[in-house]
């Protein structure tokens, strides 16, 4: 049951987050309330700003959120004799990418789907929440690396170093697949940008597998 509850609350997040972020693209910033974004998701002002109490910039700026801390517990979930490479990879590609993590993908990109990670990236009015959320994201993936590579992260900053990078290699391949011309699919750009990006830390005793 408490698994349940956990499902419809992020169902219900993911609802408010979209809400507000449809009504943003639509009518532009301004032009949109709490109240506006509570009455297009079907809920009470009062329910929006008990899951958002920062307002609807925080509201948008979840899903980001929820992605990168989706992809810390699928890494914290990957077999432990996999290459950390290979499990940090797979586990941010399910996250982004729509669950795809084999071969490569020459779908050309939704431009809606980039309008919408357009706005989330690059809206002045989102920036400190965006900030806030690659903090909170970097917390929980140091949290995951250090317990699986074993190492201290009190003592070892290699944990909290190879998450920062994560999540600025998660930015950095976002707003390549948003500015590339020809345009890039973001599958194989993410890939090859994750694989860089992870490859560098081996755990305490330099063991890749780790």
């Amino acid at each position: 049951m408490a698994g349940l509850r956990e499902r419809k609350k992020q169902q219900t997040r993911d609802a408010l987050s979209l809400a507000a972020l449809h009504l943003c693209l639509e009518r532009g910033w301004s032009a949109v309330t709490m109240e506006d974004v509570a009455e297009a998701a079907g809920v009470s002002v009062r329910t929006l700003g008990n899951y958002f109490p920062r307002g609807k910039a925080e509201a948008i700026a979840s899903r980001h959120l929820d992605r990168m801390r989706a992809a810390a517990d699928a890494l914290d979930e990957r077999p432990v004799d996999e290459p950390l490479a290979e499990s940090v990879t797979r586990a941010v590609l399910t996250q982004f990418t729509g669950g795809t993590t084999e071969g490569t993908d020459a779908t050309p990109p939704d431009p809606d789907r980039q309008r919408a990670t357009r706005f989330v990236l690059a809206a002045p009015e989102l920036e400190a929440e965006v900030l806030r959320a690659n903090a909170m994201a970097e917390q929980r993936l140091t949290e995951v690396l250090a317990r699986r590579t074993g190492s201290d992260p009190d003592h070892d900053l290699r944990p909290a170093l190879t998450a920062a990078l994560l999540v600025a290699a998660v930015g950095f391949a976002l707003n390549h697949w948003l500015r590339a011309d020809p345009p890039v699919a973001l599958e194989p750009l993410l890939r090859e940008v994750l694989d860089e990006a992870s490859r560098g830390f081996s755990g305490p005793d330099g063991e890749g597998k780790r």
